[in-house]
């Protein structure tokens, strides 16, 4: 499918699209989880969607992967309706839940034929398959341990391998990362965008880790009381919210009241550690407009604060929470 419409949040003219979700609503015992969710996905991208306990993200991965059937709303995987042609999606995601679906008893090299079988898979295809997952996924030497014997990082790794088996098109990863330390994040970070770049595959991926969205996510939204309240990319969203500034510290007092009268009521001034705080998007050109309306000899040390995606998800999230309240 090619996204041709200039909607909010949508793909640019001619990008064609892996996922694109319309006006989806699901509802449990009455209860709206989501309600009305629209959004796309260009084709060899990592979309994030972020979103607090209860938001609902896992319910939509559930609906995009077929696992479960949306009340209301049209959703389309690499062209192919979820709902009228469940079959043919199946044929080109892959899925990776929060808790690895790998079986400790076996060794890696095990799990990976056993998911090749499954994938109906030739024997010496999958068997090949299989050893290229397990270089690609640097599991090699541990090929033939049994699972329990892994850090939890290894066994995400394995499950990611076992998701890749058939070379899907499109993978759900719905929190991939968690319980992992900052250096198996890290490898897991390398490894999602390693698959974008080398296997043109897309990457819808869920997290509460607004640092892992920041670094790996060419979009993201973010939803919030089943609802999606914003998306863009990690710049769009923090352009969004109020806060960046420039911090001047200066030499002396004398310097500090001087500058301080170049921006009356627009800045905060300090005494007493000499600083100026001055308003500003954090870019090259408002620091250069600061800088040259004061005397930078009398300038020690200039920071620069931007908000980050930490400050747009409680902003927005807290917004969302308080027009439903």
């Amino acid at each position: 499918m090619t996204m041709t419409s200039g909607e909010p949040g949508g793909t640019s003219v001619g990008v064609r699209t892996a996922i694109e979700v319309s006006g989806v609503r699901k509802y449990f015992g009455g209860q709206a989880v989501l309600g009305g969710v629209d959004l796309s996905v260009p084709e060899g991208s990592v979309f994030a969607l972020l979103g607090p306990n209860g938001a609902g993200k896992t319910t939509l991965v559930r609906i995009l992967a077929t696992l479960s059937a949306a009340d209301t709303g049209v959703v389309r995987v690499a062209g192919h309706d979820v709902a009228r042609e469940p079959m043919a999606v199946r044929a080109v995601i892959g899925v990776t839940g929060q808790f690895s679906a790998v079986d400790a008893y076996l060794t890696a090299e095990e799990n990976l034929r056993l998911m090749a079988d499954l994938c109906h898979l030739p024997t010496r295809q999958g068997r090949a398959r299989s050893a290229e997952l397990l270089r690609t996924f640097d599991l090699g030497g541990a090929g033939r341990k049994p699972v329990f014997a892994f850090s939890g990082g290894m066994q995400r790794r394995l499950d990611l391998a076992m998701t890749l088996m058939a070379s899907p098109r499109v993978i759900f990863l719905d929190e991939p990362t968690t319980g992992l330390d900052p250096r198996g994040r890290r490898t897991m970070w390398d490894i999602i965008l390693r698959l974008v770049r080398d296997e043109a595959v897309t990457i819808f991926l869920t997290t509460q880790y607004l640092e892992e969205a920041d670094q790996i996510a060419d979009q993201i939204a973010v939803l919030d009381h089943g609802a999606i309240v914003a998306r863009g990319t990690p710049a769009e969203l923090k352009q969004r919210i109020p806060g960046g500034h420039a911090l001047l510290t200066f030499s002396s007092r004398t310097a500090l009241h001087a500058a301080a009268g170049q921006f009356s009521g627009m800045a905060t001034t300090n005494d007493e550690d000499l600083s100026l705080q001055i308003p500003g998007d954090g870019s090259a050109r408002s620091l250069q407009d600061m800088l040259s309306r004061i005397d930078v000899d009398g300038v020690r040390h200039v920071t620069l604060h931007r908000p980050d995606l930490d400050d747009v998800f409680l902003a927005l999230t807290s917004q969302s929470g308080k027009a439903q309240s």
